[in-house]
């Protein structure tokens, strides 16, 4: 996910139909209004942030996306501490996908990378941030940015503002200080005279103070409901099957749509007689885009089986003699053609490799991988009176809106984006990734009816935005004294964030740098974006240069994290809980990684053997985290047990593989996933360093790659350079012949 620029919000309040309606920045009446009307329901309608009703329930609007990361409670968690809120008062609703919810603490995080800015700055900083929100269509949800910027910037200060102001009313009607009153429990006391009030009943005065720009937020101490296992809002209504999903979406008059698509990415439609499939029971119509072919049926299993009545021709865009291993060779060419542009660069850099007593070098790749969501990709589409409305899940409401306006030649005005519960994300559903929705959109106006448009397991596989081929040559250089002096990887290709291929580790001659390599597979962001493939090359690497040093990988890495307490005190909390050097089970080994991404850092050890045949099994992973602060445990556990096990798939089975330019991975027989037979047992232990907000919803995932791969040259002697592992012959091992006898 690329970097905008915006700033911070300030609060605003308004009192409409009996409540309080408070969001974040200098807000013109005009916005006010347009937040007013944009939400129905009773009570008052805010323009971002809050509502409080008569009955004293409060009401959150998140301006993110729900796929299971749990952000839907997080936030309101954060902002219903500030404001004293009684937390079985507390509602939460998503924003619309509307320029007046565009998303100024996201991108005031963003600008400043988790900082903030000064007091005296917040008015000014924050009007343009929301105006700069507004033109970008900021409403991501993506980069694990909502509780480190959203919740940091824009929930904790609406709540403290919030509760000022309910503090302040509360004062005026009983011709009272303020610094006499206290907000607890979704009331304010007056202690001394034992008056008390609620939210609800002050909530109209309140309305007409202007709010703070830099409420005074709580200490940590003083937390109430930060910290603690709060039950997700979400949940109940998942388990109950009440929840709807994109898929699930039903309207009137609404017919089904399934697609056959040109198998090589940038192909196109050359010819087609749908003769035989206009024939089969329940089909309406058949139509013609660009790169595919659509049938559109009274429902989605018919509209799918029609399509293999379709004889259909598509050219290949001059792409159809790519394989992945034509695109290999590109990246090693390009590697040792080009010198490309700098990452990082650090002492003597290169240089530094001539006068190098000791020299290592390694070549690492990574294939394509797929998102595999739950719910395959589908959208659900209606032109009616010059106007489109779209309900599908995904993770930037706002955004999706601006492409859909675009598709359909209508003003972005004139679009209705309804967000729906995602089942499943890790990136395949931000507007950055949209073929399906440009699809549905493009086949319900020429259908001339409501179209929910739905791919198959297939479609999903092969027509995907994919996390990218990378290929990396990594150098590394001793001193006489076997000092690890200079690092040096030249790889394909740039990624967001920039971050994610430098290392924590004090080496004083530092060259990285990357080289363009331009393929025809489209690529997106996936599940911690750049920090998987370039986790696996430095971590596997660093790994390499212990053994070449004839170190503890531990002890190797501890000793270069000197100078870095926080990196050093998650790797050692994660080798201690791991046991690292205690006796382990005969056949059995350790490995360990570490990696700060999205402003966390996480190090897992992981345990390993190998089955009767020769496949690696994981038995246990522990990982150790520093994310600043934890704000749900429960949520936060999970969602560093959800990253292991997406990570953990990528490692052991994740390939997208292309033949003849095509994706030849189809379902799920040759697209694995980790069962839950396989998973191992996993263990998560945080450090609440105080540091800034981290992210928690991708940082599990990149470690876990490198910490197999490690153990299992641990136990095998074998190093694997490139992934899945399932493509390695570990069990042809010398190593695990001499333990054998």
């Amino acid at each position: 996910m690329k970097k905008p620029t915006r700033r911070h919000f300030l609060l605003g309040g308004a009192a409409l139909g009996g409540g309080l309606v408070i969001g974040y920045g200098v807000l013109s009446p005009t916005r006010r209004e347009l937040a007013a009307r944009a939400i129905s329901g009773d009570g008052i309608q805010l323009t971002n942030w809050v509502r409080i009703l008569p009955d004293n329930t409060v009401t959150f609007f998140v301006p993110h996306g729900e796929m299971g990361q749990g952000v839907h409670t997080a936030l309101p968690m954060m902002a219903a501490d500030e404001m004293e809120a009684d937390w079985e008062l507390v509602r939460m609703e998503q924003a619309p996908g509307l320029p007046q919810f565009a998303n100024g603490p996201l991108g005031k995080g963003f600008l400043t990378n988790g900082e903030g800015v000064p007091g005296f700055l917040n008015g000014t900083a924050d009007f343009t941030v929301n105006k700069l929100s507004e033109l970008m269509n900021l409403q991501i949800t993506g980069g694990s940015t909502a509780v480190r910027f959203t919740g940091q910037f824009g929930m904790r200060v609406t709540g403290a503002a919030a509760k000022e102001m309910l503090i302040r009313a509360a004062a005026e009607e009983w011709n009272v200080r303020p610094e006499e009153c206290a907000a607890r429990l979704s009331h304010v006391h007056h202690e001394a005279s034992g008056r008390k009030a609620s939210f609800g009943a002050l909530a109209g005065a309140a309305a007409g103070f202007t709010p703070s720009s830099t409420p005074k937020l709580k200490e940590k101490k003083d937390y109430t409901i930060v910290g603690t296992p709060k039950q997700r809002f979400d949940i109940p209504d998942k388990v109950t099957g009440k929840t709807e999903f994109g898929i699930d979406v039903k309207l009137p008059g609404m017919a089904y749509a399934a697609i056959l698509q040109a198998p090589v990415f940038g192909g196109k439609l050359v010819r087609v007689n749908a003769e035989e499939a206009l024939k089969m029971r329940g089909v309406k119509q058949v139509i013609e885009l660009e790169d595919g072919v659509a049938v559109i049926a009274d429902n989605t299993w018919r509209a799918q089986q029609a399509l293999s009545y379709i004889d259909a021709g598509f050219s290949d865009g001059g792409y159809g003699s790519v394989t992945t291993e034509s695109i290999f060779a590109q990246f090693d060419k390009d590697l040792r053609e080009k010198d490309g542009d700098a990452d990082h660069e650090a002492g003597d850099g290169t240089d530094a490799l001539e006068g190098a007593a000791r020299l290592v070098e390694a070549e690492y790749r990574v294939p394509f991988l797929a998102h595999a969501t739950m719910e395959p990709m589908n959208c659900t589409v209606r032109f009616e009176e010059g106007k489109c409305e779209v309900w599908l899940g995904t993770q930037d409401a706002l955004g999706t809106r601006a492409v859909v306006a675009d598709i359909a030649g209508l003003s972005a005005g004139d679009v209705t984006v309804h967000p729906l519960m995602m089942g499943g994300g890790f990136g395949r559903r931000s507007p950055s990734s949209p073929n399906h929705v440009i699809q549905a959109v493009k086949i319900a106006k020429k259908a001339g009816m409501p179209v929910q448009l739905v791919w198959s397991r297939e479609d999903d596989t092969r027509h995907d935005y994919y996390r990218p081929a990378v290929a990396a040559h990594m150098k590394a250089g001793f001193d006489e004294e076997g000092r690890l002096v200079t690092w040096v990887n030249r790889y394909v290709r740039k990624d967001e964030p920039a971050e994610a291929s430098l290392i924590p580790y004090g080496v004083p001659n530092q060259s990285i740098r990357y080289v363009e390599s331009e393929v025809h597979v489209p690529y997106g962001p996936w599940r911690s974006v750049a920090h998987t493939q370039h986790t696996f090359f430095n971590e596997s690497f660093v790994d390499e240069l212990a053994h070449a040093a004839e170190k503890d990988p531990f002890e190797f890495r501890r000793d270069l994290l000197k100078d870095r307490p926080r990196h050093l005190a998650v790797l050692e909390l994660a080798a201690e809980k791991a046991g690292w050097g205690a006796q382990l089970p005969k056949g059995h080994a350790r490995g360990i990684a570490i990696q700060e991404s999205f402003q966390s850092i996480v190090a897992e050890v992981a345990e390993v053997s190998l089955g009767e045949d020769g496949a690696p099994h994981v038995h246990r992973v522990v990982a150790a985290v520093d994310c600043g602060e934890v704000i749900n445990p429960d949520t936060a556990r999970a969602q560093i047990e959800g990253g292991i096990i997406y990570g953990l798939t990528a490692a052991l089975y994740g390939q997208i593989s292309i033949e003849d330019g095509a994706v030849v991975e189809s379902n799920f027989h040759d697209y694995e996933m980790v069962n839950m037979a396989e998973a191992p047992q996993i263990e998560v232990h945080f450090i609440e360093s105080g540091a800034h907000l981290g992210g928690l919803g991708e940082p599990g995932t990149p470690p876990i790659s490198a910490a197999v791969s490690n153990a299992l040259f641990a136990l095998t002697g074998k190093r694997a350079r490139s992934l899945p592992l399932k493509n390695h012959d570990f069990k042809s091992s010398e190593r695990l012949a001499q333990a054998a006898d």
